[in-house]
C-alpha cells in the first residue's frame, strides 16, 4: 500500500516534471543564434550521454539484452524515436519563431487525439462522453482554422506525432529511462553526423559563442532527462487519475507564456477554438474519473463479495466438525463462535505498483 508520504512525494515529483515541461519554452531561446534543428541534434546527443551515466549509476543494462533479442520492440523503439524527434523538432521551431500559444494547443488536444488513434488502432469503444469531446475536439479544431485561414498544422503535428509516439512506447513496455537511452540511441549517429557537418561548413553554434551558450546546448540533455526522471518517479506513486489531471499543467503554463510573456495574439476566433478544446478536456476529465470511481467502487464490492464468501464457508466448516462432538462440545463451540466475524470480508491482498 502506498502510504501518505509516498503519494505527497508522488505529487510533488509530478507537479516537477509537468511543471519543467511547462516552463521549458523560456530554455529554448536561450540556445539562440544556433538555429532549431542544431538545437534538436544537440538535444539528442546530450541526452544519450546524460541518460547513458545515470544508467550506469543505477546498473540497469539488463533490458539491452532483451531489446537486442526482439527485432519488433527495435523497430517500434525506431518508430518512436522517428515520431519524437519530430515532435522535439517543430516544438523547437515553433517557440523560437513566436508559435507558444499554438504549439500549447496541440499538448491540449494530444488526449483528444490519443483516443481517436485508440478507435482507430486498437478497436477500442467508446464512451458517450468521450464521443462527445471527441466531437467537440473536432469542432475547435474547424473554428480555428477557419481563424488561421488554415489548419492548425502546428497543433496537430505535435498532438499526432506524440500521440503516435505514446502507442509505440505502450507496445514497446519499457521503463522510461531505458526508452530514452534506446531512442536517443538511434537519434545519437544522424544527429553526430549532422553537427559534424554544419562544423565542417563553418556555420556550427556550438564553440562559437562563450563558454555561457556552449553550457547551455551541453544542458539540453539535462533539460530532456530531468523531467521525466521525475515524471517516473511520480507514476509509481500516485494514480493514473492523478496523473490524468497533472499533465494539463505544461499546456497551461505553455499558453500562460504564449499570451503573458511573448505576448503572441489571442484574437476572438482563437479564444472561441481554444474555449471549446478546454470545454471537451473538462467532459474528458469528468468522465475519466467518473468511471474510475465506479471501478474502485466495483473492486470493493467484489472483494466483499468474495471475503463474505470466504467467511460462510469458514462457518460451515466449523458447523460440520462440531457435528461430531457430543452435545456439550457442540455448545461450548457455538457459544465462542462470533457470527459478525465468520462474515467479516477478507484483508485485501497488497497490490504491485505499475508504471504506465
Amino acid at each position: 500500500m502506498k502510504t501518505e508520504n509516498e503519494e505527497r512525494a508522488g505529487l510533488l515529483y509530478g507537479i516537477g516534471a509537468y511543471g519543467m515541461w511547462g516552463l521549458v519554452p523560456l530554455f529554448w531561446p536561450l540556445l539562440k543564434p544556433a538555429g532549431s534543428v542544431e538545437i534538436l541534434a544537440h538535444r539528442m546527443v546530450w541526452s544519450l550521454l546524460f541518460v547513458g551515466v545515470a544508467l550506469l549509476a543505477v546498473r540497469r543494462w539488463g533490458w539491452v539484452r532483451e531489446l537486442v533479442r526482439s527485432p519488433r520492440k527495435l523497430g517500434l523503439i525506431t518508430v518512436a524515436a522517428a515520431v519524437i524527434t519530430v515532435n522535439w523538432g517543430l516544438y523547437i521551431w515553433s517557440v523560437n519563431t513566436g508559435h507558444v500559444v499554438e504549439a500549447s494547443l496541440g499538448y491540449f488536444i494530444n488526449p483528444l487525439v490519443t483516443i481517436a488513434l485508440g478507435v482507430l488502432v486498437l478497436q477500442e469503444r467508446l464512451r458517450p462522453a468521450q464521443w462527445a469531446a471527441v466531437g467537440i475536439g473536432f469542432a475547435a479544431v474547424l473554428v480555428l482554422a477557419i481563424g488561421y485561414g488554415q489548419p492548425p498544422w502546428i497543433s496537430l503535428t505535435l498532438a499526432f506525432s506524440f500521440a503516435v509516439y505514446g502507442l509505440a512506447k505502450k507496445k514497446v513496455n519499457i521503463g522510461g529511462l531505458e526508452s530514452l537511452a534506446a531512442e536517443t540511441a538511434v537519434q545519437f549517429l544522424p544527429a553526430l553526423g549532422y553537427l559534424v557537418w554544419l562544423g565542417t561548413q563553418g556555420t556550427l553554434a556550438f564553440g562559437s559563442h562563450g563558454a555561457g551558450h556552449t553550457a547551455l546546448l551541453a544542458a539540453t540533455g539535462i533539460v530532456t532527462a530531468v523531467p521525466l526522471v521525475c515524471f517516473g518517479a511520480a507514476a509509481i506513486r500516485v494514480p493514473l487519475s492523478t496523473l490524468g489531471l497533472l499533465q494539463y499543467l505544461a499546456p497551461t503554463f505553455q499558453f500562460l507564456l504564449g499570451v503573458l510573456y511573448f505576448h503572441e495574439e489571442m484574437p476572438p476566433e482563437r479564444w472561441a477554438g481554444f474555449s471549446l478544446v478546454w470545454l471537451a478536456l473538462t467532459i474528458l476529465t469528468w468522465d475519466a474519473l467518473r468511471t474510475a470511481r465506479r471501478s474502485r467502487a466495483a473492486m470493493e464490492a467484489a472483494k466483499a463479495t468474495a471475503g463474505a464468501a470466504a467467511g460462510v464457508e469458514g462457518a460451515a466448516g466449523v458447523e460440520g466438525a462440531a457435528g461430531t462432538e457430543d452435545a456439550a462440545g457442540v455448545e461450548a463451540t457455538a457459544g465462542a463462535t462470533d457470527p459478525t466475524q465468520a462474515l467479516a470480508p477478507a484483508p485485501a491482498a497488497p497490490t504491485t505498483r505499475q508504471a504506465p
